[in-house]
């Protein structure tokens, strides 16, 4: 095959290392954490105030309960920036408004670098999702945006909906569920018919084995995992193999494509037409599933939580979906089914004609989305609200600073899609749920129409609340715990 990647030869080299040649590994990455990190900083007067503990004891609460530790960070230190180690790595959190303004603005901050580093939940496969070259990425940001042109959104539309339509019947006409279960599957499956093929979104088994092994990646990330991944530790070979199956779901869809000789109306089919290299292809479906997943996932589950108890806000949702049927809808006899009425919907009505579903997922953003802005200073050094960043250091900015913050966004965990989120455009970024300067969120138009379809379906199928653990209802929703940097769940 003239796009293998030897996956399956680094699979078996990691198995088959004994437990003698693991524990000698431990023993050598042991002596090099002692050995590079240091108690001695030699810093100068503009230097970030350093975290009053040895840099090892913080890599794990930076990993596992981060928007605690970042907290806990500024009020130690009494500072709106500090740094700390990972290993060899120096890395600089910063807040506050100036400091925000020259984060998104400073070009020397790369984001690809950044997130490669500090996260580690997305497969890594050389040359196909990461090490890649800035031709490619912009190769793949391209095709990302013509996956969202008008037409394409038309067509994906009707097809979104009854995928929709038929998970929705599954969960039966009453009873209860974990929407951070249910609502995350069902905007994998949308994620995976708008951006890869056919030849996988149309198999429910197939989707459902493609989410396990996301998932595997997800629960193997760990501390370990992202600084060194050379270390055979068990989660590091399971997530190998996550890998490794995932991209061979990819290159049998794509072979099978390829051998049949039939053209679809997919993403897919789109990469094969524009004459993309395979590894593009690969690349490309493997890497924007799960990052589509993960952040639209989060954002829907919560969404349509808070709508749960916040029946002001559910009504006028509602009453806005049952208006664009209404004026839309190009089947509006009795006979017609809400998914055939939906689906005739245009992306032209949909996006101009739903102003409270854009400030509900607006609002959901803010309260609900744990992001952290990643970034490594790609030279040269440079200074962020005087605080100076040398070059090859990365830099931290966690959207609570600005999104939790009381004084733009008064009782800030309280769920107001009504608020006036202030000045978005400009160099202030008050809002930042998309990203902000140059790094703005490059999916976030097909984000939009997959919250917002199933938030339509949703609504008009059912009647829903938040419950307790003794399925009583309760007027409150949950609060999002985000220390939970992947899906925000509730504690």
């Amino acid at each position: 095959m003239p796009y293998a990647v030897g996956l399956q030869a680094a699979s078996a080299a990691l198995l088959s290392a004994g437990l003698p040649s693991i524990l000698a590994m431990a023993i050598v990455m042991s002596v090099m954490i002692i050995y590079t990190i240091s108690s001695l900083h030699k810093d100068g007067v503009d230097s970030p105030a350093h975290l009053p503990m040895h840099s090892l004891l913080a890599i794990t609460p930076f990993f596992r309960r981060r928007f605690d530790f970042l907290n806990w960070g500024f009020q130690v230190t009494n500072s709106s920036a500090f740094q700390f180690n990972l290993l060899r790595n120096t890395v600089i959190v910063v807040s506050g408004k100036s400091a925000r303004q020259s984060f998104f603005a400073t070009k020397g901050l790369d984001l690809t670098e950044g997130f490669k580093m500090l996260s580690g939940a997305i497969p890594m496969v050389r040359g196909v999702t990461s090490d890649l070259q800035t031709k490619r990425i912009a190769l793949i940001h391209k095709r990302l945006s013509a996956v969202q042109r008008e037409e394409r959104l038309n067509s994906l539309i009707p097809v979104i909906v009854e995928d929709s339509r038929r998970i929705m019947q599954s969960w039966g006409d009453s009873g209860s569920f974990d929407p951070f279960e249910k609502i995350y599957e069902l905007v994998f499956q949308n994620t995976v018919r708008s951006l890869s093929c056919s030849e996988i979104s149309d198999d429910p088994a197939l989707v459902s084995r493609l989410k396990k092994l996301y998932d595997t990646l997800d629960n193997g990330t760990t501390p370990f995992t992202v600084l060194l991944p050379w270390l055979p530790l068990p989660s590091m070979i399971r997530k190998l193999w996550a890998t490794k199956e995932i991209y061979q779901i990819v290159v049998a869809a794509i072979k099978s494509r390829e051998e049949s000789g039939v053209s679809r109306d997919d993403t897919l089919q789109m990469l094969l037409d524009e004459g993309d290299d395979k590894l593009t292809v690969v690349g490309f479906i493997m890497g924007l599933l799960i990052a589509g997943a993960r952040a639209t996932g989060t954002t829907t589950c919560w969404l349509l939580t808070f709508l749960a108890s916040n029946p002001d806000w559910r009504a006028k949702a509602k009453s806005e979906v049952e208006g664009l049927l209404n004026s839309h809808g190009s089947f509006t006899a009795s006979g017609s089914s809400l998914s055939t009425r939906l689906g005739a919907i245009s992306i032209e009505a949909l996006e101009k004609e739903t102003p409270v579903l854009d400030a509900i997922i607006k609002e959901t953003l803010r309260v609900a989305q744990p992001h952290t802005a990643m970034r490594k200073n790609l030279g040269p050094e440079t200074y962020i609200d005087g605080k100076l960043i040398p070059s090859g250091a990365y830099v931290v900015y966690p959207f609570s600073d600005v999104h939790l913050n009381s004084e733009l966004y008064p009782d800030p965990w309280r769920f107001e899609p009504g608020r006036d989120f202030g000045k978005e455009a400009g160099h202030d970024y008050n809002y930042v749920g998309w990203g902000g300067g140059k790094t703005i969120c490059l999916g976030q138009r097909l984000a939009k129409v997959e919250m917002k379809l199933i938030a339509a379906m949703f609504l008009m199928g059912f009647n829903h609340w938040v419950v307790d653990q003794d399925g009583e209802i309760t007027d409150s929703a949950p609060t999002p715990n985000w220390n939970d940097i992947l899906l925000c769940r509730p504690p």
